[in-house]
């Protein structure tokens, strides 16, 4: 029987793939958790076409399944650095905004960024910063600097993201310099920062750094503007801070492969997503911020008015965009390594 119970399952799902043959289909891949599914089921019953919705990691498991899959993906959701890597290498099309009437919802002051500055290849999906949370309780005097998370008085207090660019951008910023550099010597100095800054952090997490912070296990962490709206909004001890050093601007957006098999139907899921009150749907699942100013009148108050989620975008003057780091990624791949093994040159 163990031998059968296999041969049943593939044949269940042989016969399934079968059913679905027929019918328009529209295949989806996005960040794990990053979309309200009912939203999507709306779609299919509006659109009477059936998603088949994919879910990845990072952006590096993105990149290598539109590279080198010959599996179809109509619509995915990169970062703003791997948008650009993508579009360098002629991985997207270009969108056709006569069938994105809802773009005009897209707040302007967030369209034409660095990594596509004519919107040829993308629209936001959700933006936010990096910064710092801290229980306000626990260290009343607050954090108001990258430079703060070397001091002693928050010795295995605080977490950080388990990521080479998020870490890396911490100390490049405290030292002051882009978080984009090649230069060798400038990453070398940030290197020597984060393995000086060891001792001093509790742990490096990913999704769990939420948890941690809210159960008060650690007090101070480095997170995404989203992240620390969940924070907040279940502990609201925390406060959230921008650094005075400036910090990291992103974007999450929505592209269309270059090998998408149904563009037409691309474009409609895009455009649907844009419609105010299905942005402030998402947005309110995930609380993450939304791009669209229309779409906050849809969204509760405690949102809007979330300070980590709705930072004063006028005062983000050295805010820096991720870049497309594929020419410098030996460089930083060493740098990496040689921080997570705590070696420094001589």
């Amino acid at each position: 029987m163990k031998k059968l119970i296999p041969f049943i399952v593939v044949l269940v799902a042989f016969l399934m793939t079968a059913c679905n043959d027929d019918g328009e289909k529209l295949y989806i891949y996005n960040w794990g958790d990053y979309m309200d599914m009912d939203v999507v089921k709306e779609f299919e019953e509006e659109y009477n076409v059936k998603v088949i919705y994919q879910e990845f990691a990072t952006n590096e498991d993105l990149y290598v399944k539109i590279k080198n899959s010959s599996e179809p993906m109509d619509v995915i959701f990169p970062s703003e650095y791997m948008l650009e890597r993508m579009s360098n290498e002629g991985l997207l099309n270009e969108l056709d905004f006569s069938k994105l009437d809802n773009f005009k919802y897209v707040d302007k002051d967030l369209t034409g960024m660095s990594y596509d500055k004519e919107n040829k290849y993308s629209v936001p999906f959700f933006w936010g910063t990096v910064g710092i949370i801290y229980n306000s309780e626990k260290y009343p005097k607050g954090l108001q600097k990258w430079a703060d998370l070397w001091n002693e008085k928050y010795k295995k207090d605080m977490v950080l993201y388990y990521s080479q660019r998020d870490i890396l951008m911490v100390a490049l910023k405290k030292l002051g310099y882009s978080m984009n550099t090649s230069d060798e010597a400038q990453l070398e100095d940030a290197k020597n920062e984060l393995i000086d800054q060891k001792p001093l952090v509790y742990a490096y997490l990913g999704d769990e750094i939420k948890d941690i912070l809210i159960a008060e296990d650690a007090n101070v962490g480095v997170v995404y503007s989203g992240d620390a709206g969940i924070v907040i909004e279940e502990n609201p001890k925390y406060k959230y801070v921008l650094p005075k050093e400036g910090t990291n601007l992103w974007f999450d957006v929505a592209a269309i492969p270059k090998n998408a098999r149904n563009v037409n139907r691309a474009h409609d899921f895009i455009n649907f997503l844009l419609r105010p009150e299905i942005a402030a749907r998402n947005a309110e699942y995930l609380q993450y911020a939304t791009v669209e100013s229309e779409a906050k009148k849809y969204l509760p108050e405690s949102l809007v008015n979330n300070e980590a989620l709705y930072p004063d975008r006028t005062n983000m003057t050295n805010f820096e965009i991720f870049e497309d780091p594929s020419q410098k990624l030996k460089l930083y791949d060493r740098i990496w390594t040689e921080f997570q093994s705590g070696y420094k040159k001589k």
